[in-house]
């Protein structure tokens, strides 16, 4: 429920198990992130505000 996936409406052919996946390897990288304290909703607000916070999650 982090990532808000019962407001996604995505029903054709693979495209949900698709974009579960990317999901998930999203959640996992905001996870895995330890530097800033903070719950998941937090590190996605940061991030999307934060160019620099969003590449230093993404080259982990």
């Amino acid at each position: 429920m982090a990532l808000r996936e019962d407001a996604c409406k995505i029903h054709r052919g693979q495209a949900a198990e698709n974009l579960a996946r990317v999901r998930h390897i999203a959640l996992n990288y905001l996870k895995g992130e330890k530097y800033f304290k903070g719950g998941i909703r937090r590190k996605q607000k940061k991030a999307a505000l934060d160019e620099a916070y969003l590449a230093d999650i993404l080259a982990v």
